[in-house]
């Protein structure tokens, strides 16, 4: 699915009104659904009911994979963003419904008419990057190092476990949806200020979006595949998928994966509002980010990095691992329909949720919660919700929420933050609020959970990113059973 929905002036590009559903009021608006407690669940698992999987004459019950060499599961988690590095503390924040959006500090907005976003804040990289390289390093690459190596110590796989490890079996799969623009954006401005001499020399290689996996990878040693995937908003999903086909095929037994991205920066900001896709209620920053409310008016500029340890079963069993959860599936798909705009029948997006499911073996009465892409666009909102009713016919037990109604749209970081999300719903068995739901769409009849947390027991969750192009990901955890 597009992100957004786009005015223009170009004669192939379709206009927002023509998309179905919208108010007449909004066929100028710009923007859809936008792109650009440490322990074992066994007993929690156990306690989720059985649910009969969907058959018919020419569908048969899904099937899920058996094999522990191809089975992937979660046995680590890290993370940098505006709320910290603390997973737990970070999840606390959300079941709050605490809003991380505040004016912008790390440089003068005042200009600007845009003035707000995710920003982090207090960030330090001490005890996980030296200082000599920090200062050097673009803040994507330094949210991957610190939210990947978190991550490793979360799965208990530090540098002395690794070392007698074989690392060839290990790889890095860390995406980027823009990479590191400040590092481009500091290299122009020296080019034109001062001539070609004072380009940093570094400014190829910390630019490039795949420099944050391969850093992590040179900083642990890790010698499995390294590569980094760029999907706009759709980024970490993507890895997550691909990731999982390196353990599956038995090339790997273990992935770090996720998504970073630092785009809070003038030309970042700056790119969005010139887009229009950017809510801009300056005023009320804490309350500009409202999925599906009706007076949504653009999303807001996040940043951040999340990282996962995605292993195999039989990996985690033989090391003692911790597991935390299990990756059941996932899928990608091409709206083949616009860079920016939904398509208006939602084909994309149900596609790639029934592909999804079919790859995780699970049957669509099985997923009773939706970590949704959510981002607070016109279109994209609706587009997303019409597209899961598609697929979930009865959507009574479904429970639906967004997560960038609290910490803004990440980007190539967004679908990893929220991965973590919904595997902390998992364990914890709460679901956090979707805060600002104030003047819900007709249209959204799925509980939102709205504005406060609500205890659910997860059977099976999708995670959804969508992206420029038209890129669709979905991703499915579940409680691990043996």
């Amino acid at each position: 699915m597009a992100c957004i929905g786009m005015f223009s002036t170009c004669p192939f590009e379709v206009s927002l009104v023509q998309y179905e559903g919208l108010r007449m009021t909004q066929k100028m608006q710009m923007f859809s659904a936008a792109c650009m407690p440490k322990r074992n669940i066994l007993a929690s698992a156990k306690k989720c009911k059985t649910i009969k999987a969907m058959a018919s004459p020419t569908v048969t019950a899904p099937k899920r994979e058996k094999d522990p060499k191809k089975r992937v599961v979660i046995t680590g988690m890290g993370l940098v963003s505006v709320f910290g590095s603390d997973i737990d503390t970070f999840y606390t924040k959300l079941l709050e419904g605490e809003s991380g959006i505040s004016l912008i500090d790390k440089f003068d907005a005042s200009s600007f008419p845009v003035r707000f976003g995710g920003q982090i804040r207090d960030f330090s990289s001490k005890g996980y990057i030296d200082g000599k390289t920090d200062r050097c390093l673009d803040d994507c690459m330094k949210y991957c190092l610190v939210a990947g190596k978190r991550a490793l110590e979360d799965a208990n796989l530090g540098y002395e476990t690794l070392n007698n490890m074989d690392k060839t079996r290990i790889g890095v799969l860390v995406g980027s949806g823009m990479g590191g623009v400040s590092t481009f954006n500091n290299a122009v401005d020296a080019l034109t200020r001062k001539g070609h001499r004072k380009i940093s020399p570094f400014f190829i290689p910390y630019t490039i979006p795949n420099s944050s996996s391969a850093l992590l990878a040179i900083e642990t040693g890790l010698m499995g595949p390294n590569y980094s995937i760029s999907t706009a908003c759709a980024t970490a999903n993507y890895c997550f998928c691909a990731a999982s086909h390196h353990i599956r095929s038995g090339e790997v037994d273990i992935m770090v994966v996720g998504g970073t991205e630092a785009s809070l920066i003038p030309s970042g900001v700056g790119a969005f509002i010139a887009c229009r896709a950017l809510s801009q209620r300056n005023e009320e920053p804490k309350k500009a980010s409202r999925p599906w409310d009706k007076h949504r008016d653009g999303f807001v500029l996040g940043e951040g990095s999340g990282v996962l340890i995605m292993e195999s079963l039989e990996s985690a069993t033989k090391r003692g691992a911790r597991i935390i959860a299990e990756y059941l599936g996932g899928a990608i798909t091409c709206d083949a329909h616009h860079m920016t705009d939904p398509r208006s029948d939602g084909l994309g997006v149900s596609s790639c949720i029934n592909k999804g499911l079919e790859d995780a073996g699970v049957s669509p009465e099985e997923v009773n919660y939706v970590n949704a892409h959510a981002t607070s666009t016109l279109a994209g909102d609706l587009a997303e919700v019409n597209a899961i009713k598609q697929v979930f016919k009865d959507t009574s037990e479904l429970k639906m929420n967004g997560t960038k109604s609290m910490i803004g749209h990440c980007i190539g970081a967004a679908g990893a933050l929220e991965a973590i999300t919904t595997i902390k719903a998992i364990t914890t068995g709460w679901l956090h609020p979707t805060i600002n739901q104030d003047n819900l769409e007709e249209d959204v009849t799925i509980d939102t959970v709205p504005n406060f947390k609500k205890k659910h027991e997860v059977n099976v969750v999708i995670s959804n990113s969508f992206g420029f192009g038209g890129h669709n990901s979905v991703v499915v955890f579940a409680p691990f059973t043996p």
